[in-house]
Order: structure tokens, then sequence, then C-alpha cells
């Protein structure tokens, strides 16, 4: 059977919203979102991170976010932001902050030290050991490079999270739009972005992490975003991160098995359970043979549901 995610959050979605913008904020805490991602990258200027920082914590001390999982995501380790981030959020907020989203993990170093900047914090303001997780986001040259040492980097590792803009900028590679096919991919005889993907997947799953795909940047093109979701889900991505609301419908559709594959992985279980009781290693159903590989592949899609 497939090995149960040590951190078995509901990862559809996730809905980038801007730290600056209250209103945004409070609309995301009861949207169709799996998780809110209060960011405090690259969507606020940076006069304006210090005041971004209070609505972050006011936020998570007040809004009821229900069952959706709060992330904040802080600047990179390269930045003068990111550890005010950290401890001014966390020490005000700790008690209700889920995880932190580290953008541009190039090694594991980046990872262990916000682990042992929580783990600081948790010791002076007595929360609860190991309880605020860590998200990576692979988006450099370097960190696709080292993504399965970041994998196994820290027991706080929750999830690895593909970032497409700054992959393409890091690697040189044109890119019009984030997370948008364009006329480079039309020329070029493949996926051009096969490689990173995967990587991030294999290094997740080798480590029982869960893996996010990049947003898509024209949130009104509906098509688009379903063929992104369709090949990420195919590479084996849990879900994808959402820049607008409008997005969360198709988003949370296309990452949840279809009523016909949980049709097909229940009728597999079924008669493999029956076989079993026959003493039967395989069996047939209709002109495919089930074995136990057949019955690890359903088991996932009825564990995803």
């Amino acid at each position: 059977m497939p090995i149960p995610n040590r951190f078995p959050r509901r990862s559809r979605s996730m809905l980038f919203v801007p730290a600056t913008r209250w209103n945004m904020i409070e609309k995301a805490a009861s949207s169709a979102t799996d998780a809110i991602c209060l960011d405090l990258e690259d969507s606020v200027a940076p006069a304006e991170k210090p005041a971004a920082r209070a609505n972050v914590a006011r936020a998570l001390r007040e809004l009821d976010f229900g069952q959706r999982t709060r992330i904040l995501r802080i600047n990179a380790l390269d930045t003068p932001y990111a550890y005010r981030d950290l401890i001014e959020v966390a020490e005000t907020a700790g008690a209700t902050l889920d995880l932190i989203m580290l953008p541009k993990v190039e090694s594991p170093a980046h990872v262990q030290f916000i682990d042992t900047l929580l783990t600081q914090i948790e010791l002076a303001h007595g929360f609860e050991p190991g309880r605020i997780g860590i998200e990576a986001q692979i988006e450099t040259a370097s960190g696709c490079l080292h993504v399965a040492a970041i994998a196994a980097a820290s027991p706080r590792l929750e999830a690895l999270i593909y970032g497409p803009g700054d992959f393409a900028a890091s690697m040189r590679m044109p890119l019009a739009n984030i997370g948008e096919a364009d006329q480079h991919d039309a020329l070029y005889p493949g996926h051009r972005w096969h490689y990173v993907m995967q990587s991030i997947v294999v290094a997740a799953r080798a480590h029982d992490l869960r893996c996010m795909d990049g947003p898509y940047a024209a949130f009104r093109d509906t098509e688009g975003l379903e063929q992104a979701c369709q090949i990420a889900r195919a590479l084996g991505f849990d879900g994808k991160q959402c820049i607008h609301p409008a997005q969360l419908e198709i988003v949370n559709r296309l990452f949840a098995p279809s009523a016909a594959e949980i049709a097909w992985a229940e009728q597999v279980v079924a008669a493999y359970q029956e076989a079993l009781l026959r003493g039967d290693g395989a069996i047939r159903i209709g002109d495919r043979m089930i074995d136990m590989a057949s019955i690890r592949m359903a088991q996932t899609i009825i564990d995803s549901r």
C-alpha cells in the first residue's frame, strides 16, 4: 500500500494574497481554497513590508480561516527582510501559524536556518515544539540541482513547491508570462519544464512530502489553466498555487480524482480482495490484468478523494 503522507493537509489549491491587502485577506479566509498564503515577498514593496508583517500577525490572530492551512511566505534569505518577517509574525501569532514558505531555496542550509530560528521562537514563547512546518520553493538552478538534499533537510519540511517564473529567470530561459505556454514551448520538441518539475515530484515522494505546482498568470484563461493543471497532475503534483479566486474551482476540480477514476479504483480494489480470498495473486478485469501494482495505483486514487 502507498505510505500515508506524514503531513496529511488537503492541498489541491493554494491562494496567494498580498499581505498589504486586508480586504483580500478577509475574502480569502472564506474562499474555496485549501490553503491561504499570506505573501510578504514579491507582492509587497520594500517600504510596505513592516506594515505587511503587522497585517499578517493581525489576520492570524483575529480571522477565522476554518480548515484552511495558514501559510506565511517570507522573503528569501539573500534579502535583508527574511529574519524580521519570521520573527515579527511568528513571535506574535505563532500559535495559529501552520507553515512558513521559504522562497528561492538553494541548499539544505536554507531550510535548516529557518528550522533553527523557529525552534528558538518556540522555546522563547512556549509554542508547541515543531508544530510550524516549512515549505521550500524550488525556483533557481541551484535549488533544482540540490532538490534531493533539500527534501531531506529538516523534519519540519512538509512540501516542495515549483516556482516557474524565477526558475526561468535563473536558467535564462525565455518566458513571457509565469506558468503559460508561449512561442518557445511551441518550437521546443517536448515539455521545456519537465526536468525541474519531475525532479521536484521525485524528491518530494522519496521523502514523503507534498509537492505543489506554481501559479498560472493569466487568471482569465481557463483553457490554459486547465491544461497546466492536467500536465502538473500527470507529473504527480498534489495541487497548484493560485493568484486569483477565479482559479480555485478549476484547480480544486482537476486535482481531485474524477468519478470515473474513483469507480475504476474501487472496482479494482474490490475485485482484488475477492481474488485474494480465492488464493489468486492476479486477476483480469475486462482485457486488463490486475496485480499488486494495480492495487497500489488504485488505492492512491481512493486516498486522494
